[in-house]
């Protein structure tokens, strides 16, 4: 599972914080979530391309890597 990598290529583990490169819509909450929003305690997914982390507004977050970097 190490294969998980942020949009510039760097490595993300289990607990690693996140920040966003681009404001996103999450389906379902009426909630934008902002470029620049941080996301603590990352938890990996078996899917490489999504990781799972918590936001204060939004419960059971799933964010695609493609718009994260490593905080």
């Amino acid at each position: 599972m190490d294969d998980v990598k942020d949009s510039n290529g760097t490595p993300l583990h289990e607990g690693d914080n996140v920040t966003l490169i681009k404001d996103l819509k999450v389906k379902g909450a009426n909630v934008t979530l902002k470029r620049g929003t941080l996301i603590k305690g990352i938890h990996l997914t078996d899917n490489e391309d999504e990781i799972e982390g918590r936001h204060e507004k939004v419960k059971g977050l799933v964010l695609r890597t493609e718009f994260l970097k490593k905080a």
